[in-house]
């Protein structure tokens, strides 16, 4: 039993030291830091940790150590051991690649990969600002503009960017990109790479996920026409067109509420608003990069370069990054600032608390789902538009709240585009789900382009995405890519995880009981259960999307008057002190430059952060 105890602990040992190279890597790439020939050097890490998680010898080693434990006695390093090697060999049976073609082929990917993205970085996007001046412009520039722009040529200038951008993408090797990966998934026995990456990620078949898909496609169909139906009435069919449609529904609100969420103060209300809720961090080491900065990766994420795990009884803590996209002087980049702040900071809560006796339990890809990991992260971020967590958190620089008017009007805004808003993550798989049917003689940009516009004519019922679908990121990386449907069926427990709350305690702002229950149920097991079972954990049954679809099909009055509710519960509860230990090593980085940590207290860091932002950005 010795022998196999040691290769368990060395096996260990050995994948955090290869993971944390390639993340820290990762990090200086996405980051535009750490020299010029760091794409190069995260190329080659990357590719030494796809070879050792995909060593065609381990599942044999693994099932060898499995075998002779499962003969012993049990007990506690006997069973503790036999735990942690089975939950290896799920690991393992995610990413060996026993065939050296399929593995030239992998190694083929992320050359391509790497090249792309690194081309990529040199493209430079532009459209029209607030003030009419062509500038460059990040993808979530573009998107905020769209958004929040009074003037419609300048918004539609980002949508042209954006368009611009896709067919970048599809001249300079897209594409071929999509026939390499088919040509590795069917090597490696799948029918194309969307079979091989759902079968991986989500462990489904593409039919059983399309029979969730086309279940809620069918039950906010007519919701969804009906909100455009109505909006076109009320302000004309000019507020359909790609570039209209997210101010014509949320860019006076924005507006409105941006006074009372300036992104100087994100940071403290984030930080407030975990404390109050009881979440533990377990001495993780968090560093976040949140501003926008030339040739920075154009979206949130959170990765961690350590996963932590009890490594024979010793407790390794996360070390995570994450990363957002502000950039403060621009409308409505506080509520997207603090929005990726709840997001990404629930993902850190996530991996920080998964506390088993590997770290293939605790690092975020395969066998880890995607829809359980942004089940998390989405839960977090949902509390955001609640009406009691704006009354309590959103001040403006008077100490006010937001008038109950606003609030409503809010609803008002969200509401009726709620069903529209979700259909748009399913563009992404009904798209690549197609498009990786197809023989490589149809993959030309013409096709591609014009499967695009009819997938978001059919899914949004409009002429185009206001963020078109080649321009989304996930679509680049192997990671990512065939993914995207994770986030749907994420949005699906969120709504069953929020209506227990709700049913058992009455309130979801500041409870005290969700961090808890959370890493209990949801966090603790990382990927050694099913998303199915946490569910089942927490909330009494598996799996069920209706929720979801309620959600999406409430009228405004009804989420209003629920709101009510909420806010007048609020008002009855005092607000508890924020005096709860996040335990957690915090600083905040601008690319190289050091903005703040918590190395003085919490309430120190948020305050440096503020005073950077304010003396960066004056108003």
């Amino acid at each position: 039993m010795q022998q196999a105890v040691n290769y368990f602990n060395a096996l260990n040992r050995d994948y955090l030291a290869i993971h944390t190279a390639k993340e820290d890597l990762f990090w200086q790439n996405y980051m535009a830091i750490g020299g010029q020939d760091v794409s190069e050097r995260f190329a080659l890490a990357e590719q030494a940790y796809k070879r050792f998680i995909a060593n065609p010898a381990r599942p044999g080693e693994i099932r060898s150590h499995i075998a002779t434990l499962e003969t012993a006695v049990s007990g506690r390093d006997r069973d503790d051991t036999l735990h942690g090697l089975r939950g290896w060999a799920r690991f393992f049976e995610c990413n060996v690649i026993e065939d050296p073609a399929a593995q030239a082929l992998m190694d083929q990917i992320i050359k391509v990969e790497n090249d792309l993205y690194t081309r990529r970085k040199t493209l430079t996007l532009t459209h029209l600002n607030e003030n009419g001046e062509r500038v460059a412009a990040t993808l979530g520039e573009l998107l905020t503009n769209q958004a929040n722009n009074a003037n419609e040529g300048y918004r539609q200038s980002s949508q042209h960017a954006l368009r611009e951008l896709e067919q970048w993408l599809l001249q300079q090797g897209f594409p071929q990109l999509v026939s390499l990966r088919n040509r590795f998934a069917r090597q490696m026995g799948y029918r194309n790479y969307f079979d091989y990456k759902v079968n991986k990620t989500e462990r489904m078949t593409p039919e059983q996920l399309f029979a969730i898909l086309d279940r809620f496609e069918r039950q906010t169909r007519t919701g969804n026409q009906r909100s455009l139906d109505e909006l076109a009435a009320e302000k004309g069919s000019q507020a359909l067109l790609p570039w209209n449609i997210r101010y014509a529904t949320a860019g006076d609100v924005t507006r409105q509420l941006d006074p009372y969420l300036p992104f100087a103060e994100s940071l403290s209300r984030w930080i407030s608003s975990f404390k109050r809720l009881h979440i533990d961090f377990n001495g993780a080491q968090l560093q976040l990069d949140l501003l926008v900065r030339k040739d920075k990766y154009e979206n949130g994420f959170m990765h961690g370069p350590v996963a932590p795990f009890w490594q024979q009884d010793q407790w390794i803590p996360a070390r995570i990054n994450f990363t957002s996209l502000a950039k403060p002087d621009q409308t409505g980049s506080g509520i997207s600032g603090i929005n990726t702040l709840f997001h990404e900071g629930g993902h850190a809560a996530h991996f920080s608390n998964i506390r088993q006796n590997a770290p293939c339990f605790s690092q975020e890809f395969p066998p880890t789902s995607m829809a359980y990991a942004e089940t998390q992260s989405m839960f977090c971020d949902s509390l955001l538009d609640d009406a009691d967590w704006l009354q309590r958190y959103a001040l403006n620089g008077q100490g006010e709240t937001p008038p109950e008017s606003l609030i409503q009007a809010a609803i008002a805004a969200r509401q009726p585009m709620r069903a529209f808003n979700e259909r748009h993550i399913l563009l992404v798989p009904y798209f690549e789900w197609a498009l990786y049917q197809w023989d490589d003689d149809r993959l030309t940009p013409e096709n591609i382009t014009a499967l695009a516009r009819e997938n978001e004519q059919r899914i949004l019922g409009v002429e185009g995405s206001p963020r078109p679908t080649l321009a989304i990121p996930h679509l680049l990386s192997q990671d990512s890519a065939c993914s995207y449907q994770g986030y749907l069926l994420a949005l699906m427990a969120v709504e069953q995880t929020r209506q227990f709350f709700l049913k058992r305690d009455g309130y979801l702002t500041d409870n005290p009981a969700i961090g808890p229950d959370l890493a209990a149920h949801y966090w603790l097991p990382g990927n050694s259960v099913t998303h199915d079972d946490t569910l089942r954990s927490l909330t009494g049954e598996g799996f069920n999307p209706d929720y979801l679809a309620q959600a999406c099909n409430h009228t405004v009055e009804q989420a209003w008057q629920q709101a009510q509710r909420v806010m007048a519960q609020s008002r009855s509860r005092p607000m508890p002190p924020d005096d709860f230990n996040l335990n957690a090593r915090i600083t905040v980085v601008d690319g190289e430059r050091l903005l703040a940590s918590n190395e003085q207290g919490d309430d120190e860091m948020c305050r440096q952060f503020a005073a950077v932002i304010h003396r960066d950005y004056p108003e």
